[in-house]
């Protein structure tokens, strides 16, 4: 899969140091998926949430960080839209920002 828009992982790790590891590993197993439907993305990330409209929360190192993302299929594109903690998460889950 092929990642856009990896700035925004920066600035997490910017942000929450202790982040880099878990979105290094989180980049290296995307980067080397080819996912066909949002069932091989649970079989790399069980604990992903499909969220609609293309929309997928990943949880990061025990659910302390979130990414959200616009997974094509069929272009083999993740485009993250957001990063951030769990915390901030919930601050945004109810806007309509994505």
């Amino acid at each position: 899969m092929i990642i856009m828009n990896r700035h925004i992982l920066d600035g997490l790790v910017r942000r929450h140091a202790i982040a880099l590891k878990p979105v290094k590993r989180w980049v290296e197993i995307v980067e080397s998926s080819q996912w066909q439907s949002i069932h091989d993305v649970w079989d790399s990330f069980p604990t992903a949430d499909d969220i609609g409209n293309r929309h997928i929360v990943f949880d990061i190192k025990g659910n302390q960080y979130r990414i959200i993302a616009i997974v094509i299929f069929i272009g083999k594109v993740v485009n993250i839209r957001w990063a951030g903690t769990h915390e901030e998460y919930d601050k945004i889950a109810d806007c309509s920002i994505l």
